[in-house]
């Protein structure tokens, strides 16, 4: 099978779908890799270095995509992209399907079968969304702290204070990968964390891991509206697997919130957000304001930290784009763990949570091939 690997075109996207250890492992297993030239240069990896890994370099996407039978990527295809994808070409990216009708809608018209990083699931575990979450959960405390300072709009607070001045409240919403590190990073900065969630196991399950900063609280509407008055910084982070996220913060809720800068980090908005109010924005313009309580909201928050990004990426990646490229769409829809990774096949919505997204019919992966 012939893999293509081309640039990402998000805006600050500077991650790449494989590195050179990748490809050698799949050009090992037989398979031909052609990579767009420059593509892994905003990581640090060079086309000299996928050359020596046994991969060849095409000129421009247009090449990349007309000549191969699967594309690895890290993000969805952008509109200058629809054009380039052909009927029957397997692609295996990050999608977040339920957060854009447009985005469906072209890949449905496009008659290509596309597998999505984040709905892969492994023992109700999903082994391709965890590294990126757990880039994004860490960094959400680091934006979240620069946000709160003053030439940013925020209250202007330390997140973990000094002696003698109380530290920031952090709100984390959601104690799952992302939430998790969050956690761990708010508290190891100092600040005092708030974290809830609906899942009482769970949450007993974290009490015995998290340092003693770390108050454990069971989620449900009228306890969030309790916590809000009192954050000083709220990390949106929960996900619902292949589904759209659940808005947890309404706009009403802001007016209860501080009223001199808060802020919210949205890590949620790539499937839509649980914060009413936040909109997917770019590292070029992170930030917005609304009622008084400043919102970042970058779509893509580990493509700032590209290198990291990709190796934690791609380590977990590798092994199915080679099952993929080695077993093919046929028989990885009969693969349970592959087949959890079909969102659309062939002009068909695979995904219940996609389907239930946007009012599609929802086939059956293995009814539609």
């Amino acid at each position: 099978m012939i893999i293509g690997v081309p640039k990402e075109i998000k805006p600050q996207e500077n991650r790449i779908g494989a590195v050179p250890a990748m490809v050698h492992r799949l050009v090992e297993g037989g398979h031909d890799v052609v990579v767009q030239t420059g593509a892994g240069l905003g990581a640090g990896l060079t086309d000299e270095q996928f050359v020596a890994a046994g991969g060849r370099i095409a000129a421009s996407a247009d090449d990349v995509y007309g000549q191969a039978d699967m594309i690895v990527k890290v993000k969805e295809p952008l509109a200058a992209e629809y054009p380039l994808i052909r009927p029957g070409q397997l692609l295996f990216t990050y999608f977040h399907f339920a957060a854009s009708q447009e985005l469906t809608d072209a890949m449905l018209a496009s008659g290509a079968h596309c597998f999505a990083y984040e709905t892969l699931e492994v023992s109700r575990r999903l082994p391709l969304l965890t590294p990126m979450s757990e880039v994004a959960g860490r960094m959400a405390i680091q934006v979240g702290a620069a946000c709160l300072e003053a030439h940013h709009g925020g209250r202007g607070i330390l997140l973990g204070g000094v002696p003698g001045v109380e530290p920031a409240t952090v709100l984390v919403l959601g104690g799952g990968i992302v939430g998790t590190h969050a956690a761990k990073m708010a508290a190891g900065l100092g600040a005092n964390v708030v974290m809830m969630d609906i899942d009482l196991e769970r949450l007993r399950y974290l009490a015995d891991v998290m340092p003693a900063n770390v108050r454990l609280l069971h989620s449900n509407p009228y306890s969030i509206r309790e916590q809000l008055p009192h954050a000083d910084l709220v990390v949106g982070a929960v996900l619902v697997h292949g589904a759209r996220a659940p808005r947890l913060v309404r706009r009403e809720d802001l007016k209860i919130m501080k009223d001199d800068g808060p802020v919210v980090v949205d890590v949620a908005v790539d499937q839509g957000g649980c914060i009413e109010t936040c909109k997917p924005t770019t590292h070029d313009d992170p930030t917005f304001v609304v009622d008084g309580v400043v919102h970042y909201c970058v779509a893509n928050m580990p493509g700032a930290v590209p290198r990291t990004s990709t190796f934690a990426l791609t380590n977990a990646t590798a092994p199915y784009a080679r099952r993929l490229a080695d077993i093919g769409v046929a028989a990885a829809i009969a693969d349970p763990t592959l087949r959890s990774a079909a969102n659309v096949l062939a002009g068909k919505v695979t995904h219940q949570g996609v389907a239930e997204a946007f009012g599609y019919e929802y086939v059956a992966p293995t009814a539609a091939i």
